[in-house]
């Protein structure tokens, strides 16, 4: 694998900080060269928030052009449209978090609301694999991120990195009973 490119997304108060040192740490633990950089100038007003992050060797910048993601990760459905649209290459992977926060556009009539069949229809234009994941019974809205990142375990997306990588990174990331209950769902989901 020459570069792996990740290109992380959702709305401010979602956990995407969390989830991008999860899945950096995780690629640390399993001995690979990992580059990551994140905006949060939008999280306390609930606008986007993205991060790139780089697997491989001699990466010399976290940043990651248009069109050539290999993976985007949602924790929301029109970021997961926007996402892919803007950085998946064809024939890449898209993982999001079936939940919709409203954009002005949609609250104002100016933009339809995206449903799954729209990101379906969109993707398959494109060849990309879709992974749809949604928690009915979430004790907290703020684990979603932690289901998004079990269901990138439990389907193998990310080349190299191994459920012990990922356990180890939420235990440097998460302490107490917060993490106890993250790792409960995480494990719950990846076994």
């Amino acid at each position: 694998m020459k570069f792996f490119n990740i290109y992380i997304t959702g709305v401010g108060g979602q956990g995407i900080g969390l989830l991008s040192e999860a899945m950096l740490l995780a690629g640390d633990n399993a001995g690979l060269d990992v580059r990551a950089v994140d905006t949060h100038g939008l999280a306390q007003r609930g606008g986007t928030v993205e991060s790139f992050l780089r697997v491989g060797k001699d990466i010399f910048s976290p940043l990651i052009p248009p069109g050539k993601a290999d993976l985007v990760v949602a924790l929301e459905i029109n970021e997961a449209l926007r996402g892919m649209e803007k950085y998946l290459r064809s024939d890449g992977t898209l993982i999001y978090y079936r939940t919709e926060w409203q954009p002005l556009e949609v609250r104002l009539n100016r933009k339809g609301t995206i449903t799954p069949e729209v990101i379906v229809a969109e993707a398959g234009k494109r060849n990309i694999r879709v992974f749809e994941v949604f928690e009915k019974d979430l004790p907290d809205t703020r684990m979603q991120n932690v289901v998004v990142l079990a269901n990138i375990v439990k389907h193998s997306i990310i080349p190299g990195v191994t459920i012990d990588h990922y356990i180890k990174a939420l235990e440097s990331s998460l302490k107490g009973n917060v993490l106890a209950k993250n790792l409960e769902i995480f494990q719950r989901i990846t076994t």
